[in-house]
């Protein structure tokens, strides 16, 4: 059996070890180290052992994976100094604050020829998954516009999220998981990004969000995260050749409109009239020219994260978020961060 360690036990760290604890028995979770004495006493609550320092816990010989749940500029050097001590590594997302970072971690990866990789664990959300059957089954043709969006209306970033030097805002706290979600499902490289990035109620991170992206395929995507939002869009809003996929919310609400090919079309010599005048291109469709199915049923399970990564430590799988990916997202977040700093959209190719 394989043994955990968590290095950052407050909200997530402590997250990481009831789920696993209770969902994947087949991981042992042993202890925690934090800096601060209540999280610790919160390990110790859960019958975990309380290392004393990092030290201690890189230098326990029972442990061989370790899950680093610290904010986000720790990341780096906690990732490296346990792949040197000869630990497989997961990281809470965002992995890194920059791509570069990212890549001083695979080097050290490929140097000690440990297992590294990123909590996106997002990609088992139930909405997500249904948006991704849709697509893969090609239920309502080739997409064009997809929308993206998360929105709450409690306005700033909380605790160290808040704080520039932590890595804090929307960007890297949602925006990796939103454009992780994309970049996985899309397969086409990133040809361009436009992003506007507000400071509302948290100075020096951004906490709204819209970012316009183009594939190289002709999708284009709109990724949306706000802090102010008192009427919400839908999570998801697929346009497509054949229909649209609406899910309305994270209770996965919503439906399929889709062309129904079996009948004629015809248009009828249709109006509408508007007090600014009439319009025959928004006249509604004939109705038999639609049909409207349910979103499909699928099953996902978060702790098939964890379940993967010890089918790879026992060489039964391939690794399913690599770093390697996590590095296209990162790289594509620096230009995000460039759009906003220059105020129009910028070209790439990732």
């Amino acid at each position: 059996m394989h043994t955990l360690a968590i290095i950052g036990f407050g909200g997530m760290g402590s997250w990481h070890a009831r789920n696993i604890i209770e969902r994947v028995p087949e991981l042992n979770v042993k202890g925690a180290f934090d800096i601060r004495s209540e999280a610790l006493d919160k390990a110790r609550d859960m019958d975990l052992v309380a290392y004393n320092s990092l030290e201690e816990l890189l230098g326990d010989p029972e442990v061989d994976l370790v899950t680093i749940a610290t904010p986000n500029n720790f990341h780096k050097p906690l990732a490296i100094q346990a792949l040197r001590a000869g630990k497989n590594v997961i990281s809470e997302k965002p992995v890194t604050l920059n791509a570069s970072e990212l890549e001083d971690i695979i080097a050290v990866r490929d140097e000690t020829g440990k297992l590294f990789s990123v909590h996106q664990n997002r990609r088992w959300d139930k909405d997500y998954q249904i948006i991704k059957r849709v697509l893969a089954e090609g239920t309502i043709g080739a997409p064009y516009f997809i929308e993206t969006r998360v929105q709450g209306s409690r306005g700033a970033m909380h605790g160290w999220r808040g704080y520039k030097v932590n890595g804090g805002g929307m960007l890297l706290d949602w925006g990796v998981h939103l454009l992780d979600q994309l970049m996985n499902m899309i397969d086409s490289p990133v040809v361009s990004v436009d992003a506007h990035l507000l400071s509302l109620f948290t100075p020096g991170v951004d906490d709204n969000i819209k970012i316009l992206i183009r594939f190289e395929n002709g999708v284009s995507a709109l990724m949306e995260m706000a802090t102010n939002c008192f009427i919400n869009h839908p999570r998801w809003h697929v346009c497509a050749s054949d229909g649209t996929c609406v899910v309305e919310n994270w209770k996965c609400d919503g439906r399929i409109v889709k062309l129904n090919t079996d009948k004629q079309m015809a248009w009828e010599d249709d109006i509408v009239y508007t007090e600014a005048g009439p319009t025959r291109t928004m006249a509604p469709r004939p109705k038999q020219t639609t049909q409207e199915l349910p979103l499909p049923e699928v099953e996902t399970d978060w702790s098939d994260y964890y379940r993967n990564i010890l089918d790879v430590l026992d060489g039964r799988a391939e690794l399913i978020v690599k770093p390697e990916q996590a590095l296209r997202v990162m790289k594509v977040i620096d230009l995000m961060f460039e759009s906003e700093e220059v105020k129009h959209g910028l070209p790439c190719r990732i």
